[in-house]
């Protein structure tokens, strides 16, 4: 199985430059959809929901303290761990998500369930440190109820 920064690095590879919000958020999108789409995660690694969104706590620690990122910059993760299935299942994704700004991406994750049930299962007060995991169960059941 990939991980987290696999599929960080290979949307850095087919993107420009970005922030590490965004990236953030554009990684958990890939993992969203892939359990919907594949009915199997992208990655192992934990979803957490953070004040400013769901986060990925392992690739946060390759960019801390960072703001933009780019293919160069991030130097963890390797796409050729992808395979052409987890690929395409990115590229939809970022057909879809890559054009819209941080800002946008951030408010539509505070808009969804599996951002807003973590974050009140552990009663997380707006602006409020949380590492309550957004689970694999939680994405698959909300996102999988998009369009019914």
């Amino acid at each position: 199985m990939a991980t987290a920064l696999d599929v960080a690095k290979y949307i850095l590879e087919t993107q420009d430059e970005m922030t590490t919000v965004k990236l953030q958020k554009l990684v958990y999108y890939c993992q969203a959809w892939s359990l919907v789409w594949e009915e199997k995660p992208l990655f192992a690694e934990r979803i957490e929901a953070w004040a400013n969104g769901p986060v990925v706590p392992a690739l946060f620690h390759y960019h801390q303290g960072m703001y933009l990122l780019s293919a160069a910059t991030l130097t963890c993760g390797d796409s050729a761990n992808l395979t052409s299935d987890e690929k395409e299942v990115i590229d939809t994704v970022l057909k879809g998500y890559a054009e819209k700004s941080t800002q946008w991406l951030v408010a539509l994750t505070h808009l969804e369930d599996p951002w807003k049930d973590a974050r009140a299962a552990a009663k997380a007060q707006p602006g409020e440190r949380c590492n309550q995991e957004s689970t694999l169960g939680a994405l698959l059941e909300y996102y999988s109820g998009l369009g019914d």
